[in-house]
């Protein structure tokens, strides 16, 4: 499994129909608005990198009121044991 985080530039009035919509496309697993540059970021967990590419580029570059993409795709996962917490 591959887990990839698109962050978004959107209009500030699509964010909230944004917000649903991206959250309704398979393989979309959480969708939060954020701050910083950045107003919308989505986690994506699938199979392959195809897919990934497939669901920024068809899927989610293409809604209405996205401006930009900027898309992270996670090496490793680490647990809070990992790490000391």
């Amino acid at each position: 499994m591959l887990t990839a985080f698109v962050l978004l530039y959107a209009d500030p009035a699509h964010i909230a129909s944004l917000g649903r919509a991206l959250a309704a496309i398979e393989g979309v697993t959480e969708v939060y608005s954020v701050t910083g540059d950045e107003d919308l970021l989505v986690v994506v967990r699938v199979a392959d990198h195809d897919e990934i590419a497939r669901i920024v580029t068809e899927e989610i570059a293409g809604l209405d009121g996205i401006s930009a993409t900027r898309t992270l795709i996670a090496f490793r996962q680490y647990d809070p044991a990992d790490i000391g917490f």
